[in-house]
């Protein structure tokens, strides 16, 4: 996997013989209508665009059927995120990230290089690391990570088949109410909703559990410990929010906020964290568990 200066890992494209371009150019052209043609013209003037064998093309190279093409992902401007992770365990198989909150899990959006598996593959040397479950962006805490792709799908089973216990904290608004139901396990179906960013609960049968228990009480915020049965988007968010306590600094329950990308309020972080994962190995049959080293802010 060829990764640039700054650990990017790259991307391939083939280049297909029922298609003719004047040149290489035109063809990224053609192929990525959404990117502008000058963001192109200055990938290849900047070198981000080369043959198989790792040589930078220029633009104006002839268009060859039937072979690969390999690209770098480039932003003029990436929000920087000021929190460092903390790897927290590191084996032949696996390893365990301590992520802090905003920094996103792998590229998407505006963010390449301010991304948790990035950093990692900077940090550690180790290109084939690929996230074995993903946290929201705006969650810290922790998150897997797979050593060997060999060992991926072994590992990505246990979620799959509800064999890891996740353990989240949240800290939300304290109800006398709320809390003379706890501990429960609340269930709801949950759907995408009309917005992307939100899910909604739905009429029907209940895909989605989370058992809630109050740690600690003050007047106004309580701290939870949140323990999900299934992996629905924004469970945790979304079930709190239905019981009347959006998580403390949540911008998408119960009101969507637009995200100011470039400008992160970095005062207010959601309060959920992933503080404790546990599960059996499937390659070494050792049981693991983990528990980050963060703390909310009670």
């Amino acid at each position: 996997m060829k990764v640039n200066s700054e650990g990017v890992s790259a991307s391939r494209v083939f280049l297909p013989a029922d298609q003719s371009h004047p040149n290489v150019l035109q063809f990224f052209i053609k192929q990525f209508p959404h990117i502008a043609v000058e963001e192109w013209e200055s990938r290849f003037a900047q070198g981000l665009v080369l043959n198989d064998e790792g040589r930078a093309l220029e633009a104006g190279e002839p268009y060859q059927a039937n072979i690969h093409l390999i690209y770098f992902r480039r932003l003029a401007r990436e929000p920087e995120i000021p929190f460092e992770e903390q790897i927290l365990y590191q084996d032949d198989h696996i390893l365990v990230a301590d992520k802090p909150h905003f920094l996103p899990v792998t590229p998407s959006g505006l963010y390449l290089h301010q991304t948790l598996l990035n950093r990692l593959k900077k940090t550690t040397g180790i290109q084939t690391l690929s996230p074995i479950h993903r946290i929201d962006r705006d969650t810290a805490g922790l998150v897997l990570f797979s050593v060997n792709p060999a060992e991926r799908a072994q590992y990505q089973n246990l979620f799959r088949d509800r064999l890891v216990t996740k353990v989240y904290e949240a800290i939300a608004p304290y109800s006398d109410e709320l809390t003379k139901q706890l501990p429960m396990t609340y269930r709801s179906r949950l759907e995408e909703s009309e917005h992307f960013l939100q899910m909604q609960e739905v009429p029907g049968e209940p895909n989605s559990d989370t058992l809630i228990e109050l740690i600690q009480a003050k007047p106004e915020w309580a701290l939870y410990r949140l323990i999900p049965g299934s992996g629905k988007k924004h469970q945790l968010r979304c079930h709190l929010n239905a019981l009347g306590a959006p998580i403390k600094h949540d911008q998408i329950y119960p009101i969507l906020t637009p995200y100011q990308e470039y400008e992160l309020d970095f005062s207010k972080p959601l309060q959920l964290l992933a503080k404790e994962i546990a599960f059996k190995d499937p390659i070494t049959q050792q049981q693991r568990s983990f528990t980050s080293q963060q703390k909310l802010e009670f």
